[in-house]
């Protein structure tokens, strides 16, 4: 609205809404905030969504019922759509690109993972806050769960995903491929420009695969019972100081059982402080594989979409 100039002596409003291609009852819209009950619908919803991701709008309409908020079908997919959030599982469409953008293949099936910035990966998730909610990006390395980068929003937009974008390439390089879902933000025109000008490859989650970006799905579960849900966060401020720090702890401090008990930061420098050093850990996407107690090449536990191999 800040091309309308109330004061044209020229044009009347009318005609520049006409030529902007505006409605003109649009001009004084104030969009209304979301109200209190909404928000309490839409945490419960966040909750219930990172424990069941494959509950779908009647199901989670159901989850509500139960306690206590009398709500619609129509109402809670609408509530679902604002925060993002769509139930995984095998479907015709998993998500929605912007129409007219380019999609691209998955690469990735049976593609071994076996050194740092060979994948990167991305996601967006809902994050409550005690004052509305807001939406957060991360950019993580496939083969040792590094958290490269991640910004907040409080909006859908998807300026603050190539911002994220730009700052994991400007620290720590390009990687061969770049993986995400087929979602407006990961397929607009400047999104993909950015990686195209740099001659990384570009692989989208297929549609009706549920697991294609699995290991980001791991990271949202981790950092909202580990961080969110511990904490009433304010403010988009007050989170994203909070949730960097988490994210400092989840890369250098925090034990990672699918990687050998080392941490993200570690494999991803490979700068090993334990038994560990002596292993080289590859990942072979949508294969089941084996973990092995170094000192006794001992099977200790099973993981899905990994395998070690020892040296």
């Amino acid at each position: 609205m800040s091309l309308l100039n109330e004061q044209d002596k020229t044009y009347s409003l009318t005609k520049q809404c006409a030529l902007l291609s505006i409605n003109r009852s649009t001009v004084y819209y104030t969009p209304a905030p979301t109200s209190i009950r909404d928000q309490i619908l839409m945490n419960l919803l966040d909750k219930q969504y990172t424990e069941t991701p494959f509950y779908g709008v009647r199901k989670m309409r159901r989850h509500l019922v139960c306690r206590g908020f009398p709500i619609g079908m129509d109402h809670t997919r609408t509530l679902l759509r604002a925060m993002g959030l769509e139930a995984v599982y095998p479907k015709r469409s998993l998500s929605k690109p912007h129409p007219g953008h380019k999609l691209y293949p998955y690469l990735l099936r049976e593609v071994t993972i076996e050194r740092p910035n060979q994948v990167w990966s991305t996601d967006i998730t809902y994050i409550r806050l005690a004052q509305g909610f807001a939406y957060l990006v991360a950019i993580i390395d496939w083969y040792s769960r590094y958290v490269l980068s991640f910004r907040l929003s409080n909006t859908l937009e998807n300026d603050f995903c190539i911002e994220a974008l730009k700052e994991a390439l400007q620290r720590y390089g390009d990687p061969e491929i770049f993986n995400s879902d087929q979602g407006s933000q990961f397929t607009s025109e400047e999104f993909l420009k950015v990686l195209a000008e740099r001659g990384i490859s570009i692989s989208m989650d297929g549609k009706g695969r549920a697991h294609d970006n699995i290991f980001v799905e791991r990271l949202w579960r981790s950092v909202k019972y580990e961080n969110i849900y511990l904490h009433d966060y304010q403010n988009i401020p007050e989170a994203k100081e909070g949730i960097g720090h988490y994210f400092e702890f989840y890369n250098k401090e925090r034990y990672h059982k699918a990687l050998g008990y080392d941490r993200p930061w570690e494999v991803y420098t490979g700068t090993y402080k334990t038994i560990n050093e002596q292993k080289k850990i590859v990942y072979t996407a949508n294969t089941e594989a084996t973990f092995y107690d170094l000192s006794s090449e001992n099977r200790i536990s099973g993981k899905i979409n990994q395998k070690e191999v020892i040296n």
